[in-house]
């Protein structure tokens, strides 16, 4: 598990729009911490990178505990600006795809304040995300995965204007799991399978003779797409809670003690780092 530099800064309770600032000693630390960046990244040079990097976005709730805000939804804006970072992150190092798990089944069952509050984050990313020029330049492909029906259907607008804004494009595929959940998406997967037997006029025991790994992942919400190579969790936790998990059968995990507000490129690039230290060897 990774260790931090530094700690966030604490804010005092406030009811104005919170900012950031950065104290004396964070100011006296930048060229430790550009030193560090350029280590880094030195140490990365050259090795293989993940094709396909999946990030478990936690701890926003306790970044607001922490910073002394009443409200979580600021956390959760502060993390959806921190997609912008990832995707830079990602581009700079030549990555081609990743997937961000932004909300779960689960969390549907929050309050709905504070459902809506998530929403409300998600939704202003998502409508940056169509305009911004700089994704359009790099030609990257923006798709949301998860049983997208159960959200709002502002919401839903929302992702599909983003998906068909985006659809022809080449470049890095920026996927985005929202009302996502793993058990949910193989059940999908095995449902659509059996759909699918039943359009080519297979009995049922014919179906269940059929049944193959290989035919279930082409049902999966992203069937043509890499496995993640690298899953990273922030905030602590070591679990995946059900992210990708017919996808994660080879994957490597790296679990980051940053709340997700507050995580560094620094972050990423000891994830990184970690994941090309491994000997993956895939059972031979």
């Amino acid at each position: 598990m990774s260790s931090n530099l530094t700690q966030p800064v604490i804010l005092p309770r406030q009811t104005a729009r919170p900012r950031l600032s950065r104290t004396p000693i964070a100011w006296a630390l930048s060229p430790l911490y550009r030193l560090y960046e350029a280590r880094l990244e030195g140490q990365i040079a050259g090795a293989a990178v993940p094709r396909h990097i999946g990030i478990v976005l936690d701890g926003n709730r306790r970044f607001a505990a922490r910073a002394g805000w009443e409200q979580a939804q600021e956390a959760y804006r502060l993390g959806a600006q921190k997609l912008d970072e990832v995707i830079a992150w990602c581009r700079g190092l030549d990555i081609p795809a990743v997937t961000l798990w932004v909300f779960s089944t689960d969390n549907l069952a929050r309050p709905s304040a504070e459902v809506d509050g998530i929403m409300g984050a998600i939704e202003d990313k998502l409508r940056a995300l169509t305009t911004d020029p700089e994704l359009h330049a790099q030609r990257v492909r923006v798709r949301a995965i998860g049983r997208l029906d159960q959200l709002p259907e502002r919401t839903q607008a929302i992702i599909r204007r983003a998906e068909e804004a985006t659809a022809g494009y080449d470049g890095m595929a920026l996927h985005i799991a929202i009302a996502y959940g793993g058990r949910e998406e193989i059940a999908d997967a095995v449902r659509g399978m059996l759909g699918a037997a039943a359009q080519e006029g297979m009995t049922l025991e014919e179906a269940a003779e059929a049944v193959t790994p290989e035919r279930i992942a082409r049902h999966l919400y992203l069937a043509d797409a890499p496995e993640p190579d690298l899953i990273i969790r922030t905030s602590g936790e070591i679990r995946l809670s059900g992210f990708l998990l017919w996808q994660s059968a080879r994957s490597e995990f790296y679990f980051s003690d940053v709340l997700w507000p507050a995580f560094r490129r620094v972050d990423f690039l000891r994830a990184v780092r970690a994941f090309q230290q491994r000997h993956r060897r895939f059972g031979r």
